[in-house]
């Protein structure tokens, strides 16, 4: 994911068969993604919408965040 998705967590996903999606747009507030979802059912209504809030890493990311050593505590005597 990158950094200009992390800025806009916010998605309309399409339905599509076969339990796939189509990520429509992105948007920063959920306001914004509500209205733009109100548009999208009066313009193509025979079509099935959500929003989602997607704050997630990138796979990759993910792998290298959990590979990181922890640091090991220091005792001071």
């Amino acid at each position: 994911m990158t950094y200009k998705d992390q800025l806009y967590p916010w998605c309309i996903i399409r339905h599509l068969p076969k339990l796939q999606r189509l990520v429509v747009c992105r948007h920063r507030r959920c306001n914004d993604a509500e209205d733009h979802l109100r548009l999208l059912q009066r313009m193509i209504p025979h079509a099935s919408y959500s929003i989602i809030f997607d704050p997630t890493l990138d796979s990759a990311e993910a792998i290298v965040k959990s590979k990181q050593p922890l640091e090991k505590p220091t005792l001071s005597l």
